[in-house]
């Protein structure tokens, strides 16, 4: 999906067609907020002004550089998660074993809707936690970048969290609603403490 451009990208997801959707999206936005995070540290690395935390700076520009990729990946493994269950939609419903068929086939698919977004917000929270060293450590000339970064990455996190809740709404299993809605809680709350964290200091160090 990101071989396409930026504008085709846009135009699909402005379609009716199913994917990408809500969660790919989420992970795009995650992947920019990253990369911002990436642009501090190629900024901070190697200036003699930041040589004490040079090893530090290079270990998280290297985390920054995974977790762009992670989240390219995560495009289409959430388009490939949620499209099962867009066809589970359209299956026919006309005779009771029809309807009990595609209750099932809809109950399957669920499971994997809602955990592709949900990797999708636990690496938001992995950049926010890259985001915030960068904010600390990295050069000031480019610290409004990792809080412009963490500002991407928590809306990231937002919208991958809407894309889980929607499909643990319609989960039967009680059990695995519950272990995905506490994983998605908690990642929510740390991520949003985090980022705030984040987005305040570097808005101080802006107005400084």
């Amino acid at each position: 999906m990101l071989n396409q451009t930026c504008r085709e990208f846009i135009d699909v997801l402005a379609s009716r067609e199913p994917v990408p959707g809500g969660g790919g999206a989420s992970a795009l936005a995650g992947a920019v907020g990253m990369a911002l995070g990436s642009m501090v540290g190629e900024l901070t690395v190697g200036k003699e002004k930041y040589a004490e935390y040079d090893t530090e700076i290079s270990e998280l520009l290297f985390r920054s550089q995974e977790l762009m990729r992670r989240f390219e990946e995560l495009v289409d493994e959430d388009a490939k998660a949620f499209l099962p269950l867009s066809e589970a939609y359209r299956l026919p419903k006309s005779t009771p074993q029809e309807a009990e068929e595609r209750e099932a086939a809809i109950q399957k698919a669920l499971v994997a809707a809602a955990e592709a977004p949900l990797q999708i917000a636990e690496n938001c929270l992995k950049a926010l936690r890259v985001l915030d060293s960068f904010s600390l450590i990295g050069s000031r000339m480019a610290v409004s970048d990792a809080g412009t970064g963490a500002a991407i990455c928590l809306a990231a996190l937002k919208g991958a969290r809407l894309n889980v809740l929607v499909n643990l709404r319609l989960m039967k299993d009680t059990e695995k609603r519950k272990e995905l809605s506490d994983k998605i809680d908690a990642v929510t709350d740390s991520g949003i403490h985090l980022a705030n964290m984040t987005y305040d200091r570097v808005e101080r160090a802006c107005l400084e």
